[in-house]
């Protein structure tokens, strides 16, 4: 429960109701307060944090003027919400985001009812709230509709497409737009649209003068001496400020404000919600507001784990297994410095996909091309026509969102380039939107892909180096966090293309585990006395070890960090059913549902694709199988 002693206003805030039942004056107070629970809360709990603590005023602001949740707030990207989640009922729960049944770390609708659009992933919110805004609208209904758009996300051409149909509309819906630039997506924020907004920093005095001339002149449409200082305005502050830009979108611009001042913000906001149509309130913000060492450490600060607040974050010291990510990042660089054709891409996650290292020693071969994965697909096509080799770091489900780029500019052409793909499988406490469950489901019904999974860290490097070398798409999926602890090695050596390894020789059933699902496979092999096989390809199948296998055991259990439904395991009946091969099987896999947000560790034992979960399904599915009394030996 909340310390009411510490923070005397925010223990009174259970909803916006009550916020607003507090005088204007006291609401930097309450913000003070927002932000100071907000850092003891993340210090307990982890989680993201720098985009929260930059939206603190602007949060208790539309709040505190807007009657949410009948006006209906839309977030982008969700990171910002925590103390949204605080003033919306969510207080006392916060310190339980992304745990198991606890607070979910992005909007959610079925979590609460201020909640009004789910978003996990970025740049939705205008066009959102333009539908919401249409409909309500089409209904004779005059609430209030406010996108807030940050942390980057103005970056994606999806913003774009939203704004050109809104400025586009003969009847103007009635919709706010909030961009809230705080030069930075996870990583710093970049590309020309960031260069342009930067330079609306230095011309408030221009704004000023704008808005000054406006009150004078009135309006433009009935008045020539508007129009025309209008368009002499438009000239000159073209020179200077983005505002043109997004006027001749159609939006009433204003701005830039700074989003820290809560007088300034109510102000602004009272101005805009008395005015019909299109609007675009431009506000400053620091990331990581509040608190010294997340302003001087936006990157590190985005999302943390449990820490002191008074210490900052620390390090645990000790030799940590590498990750996945981390095996990437130096293999990239070693297939750099042997091949000078390499090209590295990321749609803004150089931290999270592990291209830090590649952007300091290869800058002339980096491309982060902002929050712009349909972009980053069909770049790297283009590469590969000249010859490039080209190697998009992306995850699993951001790939989700360039997937006709894969299909048509790719796979169509028969292109050469790599998709290292990252957070493939069970993600864990970011919940459903970043879980990467579908996608050997999406890649391996596409033409000319060679899909693979590594069931460790050397193996992960092995396929990395076979996709580069492979004349045509190809991808490697691997999940978030570290392997087994196998050594990765320096070397580029490939494996042959739809070949898997026989790893426990046993009878009567044979396990065909696809990436990480090998190591709880090989338990309940050795357990049970079954075959076990690292299968390594979800495309190409290795055809000839399975129909041997098929000659010398009674069934199938196929194991993958991947829905059952389209996915390996279908593969892997589809191919014994064309070669008329009729045998029992049992897919194992993630289920046909979206997962909550929980640890990876309860999702797999949730799913049953842990070594319990396998056991107990194969013992259920052919019960005369006992436990084997001998110890297998690993298969040449």
């Amino acid at each position: 429960m909340i310390d009411s002693a510490r923070y005397p206003r925010l223990a009174r805030i259970q909803s916006p109701d009550d916020l607003r039942r507090f005088e204007e004056s006291e609401l930097p107070a309450i913000a003070d307060e927002l932000r100071a629970y907000l850092i003891e809360s993340v210090g307990k709990s982890g989680g993201h944090f720098g985009a929260g603590l930059g939206v603190i005023e602007l949060t208790v602001a539309l709040h505190y003027l807007y009657q949410t949740p009948v006006d209906q707030l839309v977030w982008d990207v969700g990171h910002q919400t925590y103390p949204h989640k605080i003033l919306t009922g969510r207080r006392d729960g916060i310190h339980t985001v992304k745990q198991k049944d606890g607070v979910a770390p992005f909007p959610k609708r079925e979590e609460s009812e201020y909640d009004t659009f789910g978003v996990g992933h970025s740049s939705t919110s205008i066009s959102a709230a333009l539908g919401m805004a249409i409909a309500r609208q089409a209904e004779g209904d005059d609430r209030k509709v406010v996108a807030v758009i940050g942390d980057g996300a103005m970056t994606a051409g999806m913003a774009y497409e939203a704004l050109n149909h809104a400025g586009g509309m003969e009847q103007e819906p009635n919709l706010l737009v909030i961009l809230n630039d705080n030069n930075m997506s996870i990583s710093e924020a970049v590309g020309g649209l960031t260069k342009m907004l930067g330079r609306a920093t230095g011309s408030r005095t221009l704004n000023a003068l704008r808005e000054g001339g406006k009150k004078i002149l009135g309006d433009k449409k009935h008045n020539p001496t508007a129009r025309f200082v209008k368009r002499w305005e438009e000239h000159w502050k073209g020179m200077f400020v983005p505002s043109t830009f997004f006027e001749e979108m159609g939006f009433h611009y204003t701005g830039p404000i700074d989003g820290h001042d809560v007088p300034a913000l109510v102000a602004t906001l009272k101005t805009l919600k008395s005015l019909k149509g299109l609007k675009l309130l431009h506000v400053m913000t620091t990331k990581g507001k509040g608190y010294e060492r997340a302003e001087g450490d936006q990157i590190g600060y985005h999302a943390v784990g449990p820490f002191d607040p008074d210490k900052g974050l620390v390090s645990k010291g000790g030799a940590k297994k590498p990750t996945y990510t981390d095996v990437f990042s130096d293999w990239l660089c070693d297939a750099a410095a042997a091949e000078p054709k390499v090209m590295g891409i990321t749609p803004a996650m150089r931290e999270g996909s592990g291209l830090v290292r590649f952007s300091k020693e290869y800058p002339e071969r980096y491309f982060d091309v902002a929050i712009a994965e349909q972009h980053a697909v069909t770049l790297a096509a283009g590469m590969a026509t000249q010859g490039a080799k080209p190697v998009v770091a992306i995850y699993s489900t951001f790939l989700q969102r360039a997937y006709d780029q894969l299909v048509h500019d790719v796979a169509v052409q028969e292109l050469d380039v790599l998709f290292a793909i990252d957070r493939a499988g069970v993600v864990g406490p970011d919940g459903a939107t970043h879980a990467g469950n579908l996608d050997l489901s999406f890649l391996r019904c596409v033409p000319h892909m060679v899909v693979m999974a590594p069931s460790d860290e050397a193996e992960c490097r092995q396929m990395l180096t076979t996709g580069l070398r492979y004349a045509g798409p190809a991808a490697v999926r691997y999940p978030r966090g570290s392997g087994t602890g196998v050594a990765a090695g320096t070397d580029l050596a490939t494996l042959e293309i739809g070949k898997a390894e026989l790893r426990l020789q046993g009878n009567r059933i044979a396990l065909l585990a696809f990436g990480s699902t090998l190591t709880a496979a090989e338990q309940v092999g050795r357990e049970l006395g079954l075959t076990v096989v690292n299968m390594r390809f979800i495309k190409p199948l290795d055809r000839a070890l399975l129909l041997e296998l098929a000659q010398r055991h009674e069934g199938f259990v196929t194991i993958e960090d991947n829905v059952v439904a389209g996915g390996a395991g279908s593969g892997v009946a589809e191919l014994l059913n064309a070669e008329n091969v009729l045998k029992p099987f049992l897919h194992l896999g993630l289920p046909d549902s979206f997962q909550h947000h929980a640890s990876r560790e309860d999702l797999l034992a949730e799913a049953g694709i842990d070594a319990d979960g396998i056991r107990q399904a194969v013992l259920k599915r052919w019960p005369m199988l006992v436990k084997s009394g001998q110890t297998l030996s690993a298969a040449g």
